[in-house]
């Protein structure tokens, strides 16, 4: 079972997404957690900035296959919901948050770390929308999230084809503040918390929200739409083949829609 290590280190508030053996897949019980330990953290006299990292080897590798199965849709409706909870408490902290990227942030894992105010990512990480392998859409606020930050062409190039992206490339692009090398990142880690745990607390916030609210005007909107179509694709046969696919780590074969008649 997976679980949100919640701590306070000084004016320090860290959130771990630990389920290592998946490489932190989260599920509706882990994002409700995560939600209301931002809330909980951003309320606690003291605290001043908001870490978010991933146990192990990775940040978040998205959703939980085993949350979005089964037999009813009802599960992943489940995960959808609790998915804008945690998007919603994490770009409406009245604290700053930063995401430590360490590894992996695939899927809803790349949303997650978009949604915080700073995103610094070890050179090592890498940044992916990987719904199309199996037959869904992005969603996480990712439609809105990603490019807000990329912009519509290179949104669409990583949701349309699941491309990997480097921690490099994706500070080129704009998509993270900042990479830095795996051996230095702790020490990085260290000194901009700490840049931004002094500074002016109501200032930063007010400014988080001031560019969320001109670049994410759409965000609920997106998760709304998102969470419409996904749960129509979780019907979809293209859906449980690419999960069957997945497991049975094999290409997928889509069936698609054929097209239109001519005439």
């Amino acid at each position: 079972m997976g679980r949100i290590v919640t701590e306070q280190d000084g004016a320090v508030g860290r959130l771990t997404i630990e389920a290592p053996e998946r490489l932190n897949a989260v599920d509706a019980a882990m994002l409700d957690d995560l939600a209301e330990s931002v809330r909980r953290l951003a309320a606690t006299d003291g605290v001043r900035v908001i870490a978010l990292t991933g146990a192990g080897r990775g940040f978040c590798s998205g959703a939980s296959l085993d949350a979005i199965t089964g037999p009813a849709t009802e599960v992943g409706g489940d995960t959808l919901a609790g998915v804008s909870r945690a998007i919603g408490a994490i770009t409406g902290s009245t604290v700053p948050v930063v995401a430590l990227v360490n590894g992996v942030a695939a899927g809803l894992g790349c949303s997650l770390a978009l949604a915080c105010g700073y995103v610094l990512a070890t050179e090592s990480a890498s940044f992916m929308l990987a719904f199309t392998r199996i037959g869904l859409m992005p969603d996480g606020g990712a439609t809105a999230l990603v490019a807000a930050h990329i912009g519509r062409a290179r949104a669409l190039r990583m949701a349309l084809t699941a491309e990997k992206v480097s921690a490099r490339t994706a500070a080129d692009w704009g998509l993270v503040a900042e990479s830095c090398p795996d051996d230095v990142f702790a020490e990085r880690s260290a000194e901009l918390l700490a840049e931004l745990a002094a500074g002016p607390t109501r200032a930063l916030a007010a400014t988080v929200a001031a560019v969320n609210a001109g670049s994410l005007a759409d965000l609920d909107a997106a998760l709304t739409r998102e969470e419409t179509g996904q749960s129509r694709l979780f019907t979809e046969p293209d859906f449980a083949e690419g999960v069957a696919a997945f497991t049975e780590r094999r290409p997928a074969h889509f069936e698609g829609r054929a097209a239109p008649a001519a005439g």
